[in-house]
């Protein structure tokens, strides 16, 4: 065996020993989970294989005549006139808005386009609207040079490619030259209200050929042409492409929902709902708990009741503290369960410590002491290893 593949054996033996740790610091008030809490529900797996579109995602158009009559209608809910050329998806001037068939609130859209090159004074203008209200510019804005002239020689700075129409110039302008492929990957957010009362403008990000233009700009209102108006009292509606009388192509088209910013109501973020944080914390002191009852090891017994505990404390489960502090002091003493496996032990103590910080343990409690007082070897290392 070359020395390369004794470190790569080291490595993968390392690796299957990788757990995550016992949380941090506690929930609380606005926190239904801890730091880095093992209880907390994992992400969802998405594929994301390189220029494709995400597993999760919506494919709009995909180059074929098919993917236009699932997706898309014109504004009256009938087939779109728009058609397929070259594999890509054409707007027929004249025909107005290509509408998708789905509404869409939330979400994420990667879309490419590209100015006709023969368009002289249309500068293939067209747009991205969201909900048929919230436009993001398409232009050929390749040439923008400056001027204060009221008949500039390019369009204004909130009506270039990349703007928020009307209302936000990007923040830079990387336009590539007409009869070249652009793309826009933007994240929406739309209007929130409660009842009648707008809780949130709404927003969007947007990055243009990979450079970031809108930066989660707040919107002012519907976007429209010389003109400031209100938000819409909705928060979804079909995505639009904009016939603005010129023929711009449109192709890889996809698109993703994404839960709203509120959606999250227990982790301190601008959806809590303090009500929510107590129901969480109630049902994850019961789960904790049960786990307690089927923990075999004492480590695993203690950590549960403590999370149990620190879920929603209550005195019948603080009485079991004692039992289970000398059933794991039992189990340091006698080298034997979880806590004779180095890298569980320092994971233990880390708990336990993390306890003592956060004022939940005393820092004379006998199970500290003895922790703190054992000798164990050194966590094993490997390159690339993180310290979870």
């Amino acid at each position: 065996m070359n020395a390369k593949s004794a470190i790569l054996g080291v490595m993968a033996s390392a690796a299957m020993l990788l757990t995550a740790e016992p949380s941090g610091d506690r929930p609380n008030d606005s926190h239904a989970w801890a730091v880095h809490d093992v209880n907390r529900p994992d992400p969802v797996k998405v594929a994301a294989a390189p220029g494709k579109p995400p597993s999760d995602a919506i494919v709009l158009f995909d180059g074929t005549e098919e993917s236009i009559a699932r997706n898309w209608r014109d504004g009256k809910g009938n087939p779109t006139k728009w058609t397929v050329k070259d594999g890509a998806f054409v707007c027929t001037p004249g025909s107005g808005g290509a509408f998708t068939a789905e509404e869409f609130g939330d979400c994420q859209l990667h879309v490419e386009w590209k100015t006709p090159k023969d368009d002289l004074y249309g500068w293939g203008n067209s747009g991205v609207i969201f909900m048929g209200r919230y436009e993001i510019q398409i232009l050929d804005s390749s040439d923008v040079r400056p001027s204060r002239s009221p008949w500039k020689p390019a369009n204004y700075a909130d009506g270039q490619a990349g703007a928020v129409y009307g209302q936000n110039p990007p923040l830079v302008q990387p336009c590539r030259a007409a009869d070249e492929w652009q793309t826009y990957d933007i994240v929406f957010h739309p209007p929130l209200y409660e009842g009648k009362r707008l809780v949130d403008p709404g927003s969007t990000t947007v990055f243009f050929n990979g450079v970031l233009v809108q930066d989660d700009f707040p919107f002012q209102g519907c976007t429209t042409w010389c003109r400031r108006i209100q938000h819409a009292e909705k928060s979804s509606g079909p995505l639009m492409l904009q016939d603005h009388g010129h023929p711009v192509p449109f192709r890889n088209i996809w698109i993703r929902r994404i839960p709203s910013r509120y959606a999250d109501t227990v982790n301190g973020g601008i959806g809590l709902k303090r009500g929510d944080v107590a129901e969480l914390r109630h049902r994850l002191a019961a789960e904790s708990l049960a786990f307690a009852e089927e923990a075999k090891d004492p480590a695993e017994r203690f950590i549960r009741l403590w999370e149990s505990y620190c879920y929603e404390p209550d005195r019948a489960v603080k009485a079991r503290f004692a039992a289970a502090e000398k059933e794991c002091l039992s189990a340091l003493a006698e080298g034997r369960g979880d806590l004779s496996v180095p890298e569980r032990f320092h994971a233990f103590k880390r708990f336990v410590d993390m306890l003592v910080r956060t004022g939940w343990m005393p820092g004379d409690a006998a199970i500290k002491k003895a922790l703190d007082k054992s000798q164990k070897p050194p966590k094993p290392t490997a390159p690339n290893m993180r310290d979870i």
